[in-house]
């Protein structure tokens, strides 16, 4: 895979405004914690490895643990996650996913139960994003940094 046209270079105003929702993002109420899952789910769903490389590395840096994000692919199935967390990773799959969930009232309503609207909005507008950055990544095939040592390992 060649790596193709960089967004911020061919279009700066409009990178510029995806990068203020990003900052926006960043600051509203939404734990920073939950943010980094989010993140992570969609760009697994996605299949995006340079947002899941930089988002499991934000998240490990808030302190997230190794365990949770190797076992979030399968979070319902694991009691690690909370209520809130669950709801929100939910409503992720169904936004990522809408053609073919078409985003259920079930999941809808699980989030009333531990948002309140204003971050209802937020986490749907989180969900937009990493879907937009995950397609902007994927379509230019940004390519995310490899380590040494596992470029060591490549060579053996």
């Amino acid at each position: 895979m060649s790596k193709r046209l960089s967004i911020p270079n061919a279009a700066p105003e409009g990178y510029a405004a995806l990068r203020a929702v990003e900052t926006y993002i960043q600051q509203c109420s939404l734990p920073s914690l939950l943010v980094d899952l989010v993140k992570m789910r969609g760009s697994q769903i996605n299949g995006c490895a340079y947002c899941l490389d930089m988002h499991s590395k934000d998240a490990r840096q808030q302190g997230e643990t190794e365990q949770r994000l190797y076992l979030l692919d399968a979070w319902r199935e694991s009691p690690l996650y909370t209520p809130a967390e669950r709801a929100a990773l939910a409503w992720t799959e169904a936004l990522t996913e809408v053609a073919e969930t078409r985003a259920p009232d079930a999941d809808y309503e699980a989030l009333t139960n531990h948002f309140n609207d204003k971050e209802i909005a937020d986490l749907t507008i989180l969900i937009g994003m990493i879907n937009l950055w995950n397609r902007i990544a994927v379509g230019t095939r940004a390519r995310h940094p490899v380590a040494k040592v596992e470029a060591v390992r490549e060579r053996a």
